[in-house]
């Protein structure tokens, strides 16, 4: 397998430009530069204007992204982000990196110029990364899931969980999340954990979300699972839960944490401190954006409904956990998961194709996300206190 070596050391497996703005009222410019570019330039951002910690991490982490060979940074020229904090962060990481202020430069249709020629220059600059060897222990991979069914416990879901041990023992870091849908799970979890002490984390983080949850009035069992055939929370977390495997949790993260050590690692993504900041993720590109700005390279996304999103920056695998499904949604899907029921797979079969699926994409080749030009970006408000082990 073959990667992108970026001047900071880490590898990528896309070689993408992103075009970053930095608030709303820089989105429009920012979308019709990017749209110039049918390819490999894909657009992400910042909606608010008052400043936020989490966002300005988040930022950070997803513009040096290994999968990202240069940047546009989009600025109306009044807002509250630290433009020029971030321009430094990119260049200190050796990608190519433009500025566009829009009150600076004429207005829409002057930046909308100005923006196409900078990406131009960008792109010839990151045309210059070379490739070297990619190995599974330069890989971190993460896992969500979307409109889980009643098939999603017993089929996509393990089946992600047998990948991931079969990635670890090679190498990989592998990252679980979501302490919304683990309820009840704590203690499986605790028992799972590297050491006592993690153990202890992981129950107070998923207890962290319960209280949360009550508080926004709404936990993360909605309508479309219960058409789907879940019956319970308990149900759908024990269903959540099959995505991590079997082996040792070795630390708890939080969004743009970078694990540096093989192994598997749960991320908490409800924010801490006080609800204010509304529902913990509005959708599921807040969570893959999340997983991506902690560095991983792919998101393998279980489903059963069949949600059809994809990602900026990272591609994401599609493992359908319903037959029929599959077949209705064909054209979005990556993995049939639902051969478990329909032709007796198991599951040590559907996790190795997953990671076949895996190799072939880090060689280039297109998930269905991508070959549909699916690249949903979400990036809100949040706050969190960092500080992990194990993890940048």
């Amino acid at each position: 397998m073959k990667g992108y070596l970026r001047k900071d050391g880490r590898k990528g497996i896309r070689n993408i430009v992103l075009v970053a703005y930095l608030v709303e009222c820089a989105h429009h410019v920012a979308r019709q530069i990017a749209a110039s570019f049918p390819n490999d330039v894909h657009l992400i951002g910042f909606s608010g204007c008052a400043p936020n910690d989490y966002a300005n991490r988040m930022m950070q982490k997803l513009c040096t992204h290994p999968n990202v060979g240069g940047v546009l940074l989009v600025s109306l020229g009044c807002e509250n982000f630290d433009r020029n904090g971030l321009n430094t962060v990119i260049t200190d990481s050796g990608r190519d990196v433009e500025q566009l202020t829009i009150q600076e430069s004429g207005g829409t249709l002057s930046s909308i110029e100005a923006g196409i020629a900078a990406v131009k220059k960008i792109i010839l600059e990151s045309e210059k990364c070379i490739k070297v060897d990619f190995a599974i222990n330069d890989l971190i991979v993460g896992t969500v899931c979307g409109g889980s069914d009643s098939a999603s416990g017993f089929t996509a879901n393990p089946s992600i969980g047998n990948a991931f041990d079969k990635l670890i023992p090679l190498g990989a870091k592998c990252i679980f999340e979501e302490p919304g849908e683990l309820l009840g799970c704590e203690y499986l979890m605790a028992e799972r954990a590297e050491n006592e002490e993690l153990g202890r984390e992981l129950i107070v983080c998923i207890r962290k979300a319960d209280v949360y949850y009550k508080k926004m009035g709404h936990d993360s069992f909605s309508a479309g699972n219960a058409t789907g055939g879940l019956t319970t929370i308990e149900e759908k977390s024990l269903g959540s839960y099959s995505k991590s495997g079997s082996l040792t949790i070795n630390a708890l993260i939080k969004p743009g944490d970078t694990p540096q050590k093989p192994g598997l690692y749960f991320m908490d993504v409800v924010p801490d401190g006080e609800a204010l900041w509304g529902f913990p993720n509005i959708n599921d590109n807040s969570e893959i954006t999340e997983m991506i700005a902690s560095g991983c390279h792919i998101i393998l996304f279980s489903t059963g409904r069949g949600s059809v999103v994809g990602s900026a920056i990272a591609p994401v695998i599609k493992v359908c956990s319903n037959p029929i499904t599959y077949q209705n949604l064909a054209g979005d899907m990556d993995v049939n998961a639902g051969k478990i029921i329909e032709s007796g797979a198991t599951l040590d079969e559907m996790g190795d194709e997953i990671i076949q699926l895996i190799q072939q994409v880090i060689n280039g080749e297109k998930t269905k996300s991508e070959e549909l030009g699916h690249r949903e970006f979400s990036l809100g408000y949040k706050y969190f206190e960092f500080g992990p082990k194990n993890c940048d």
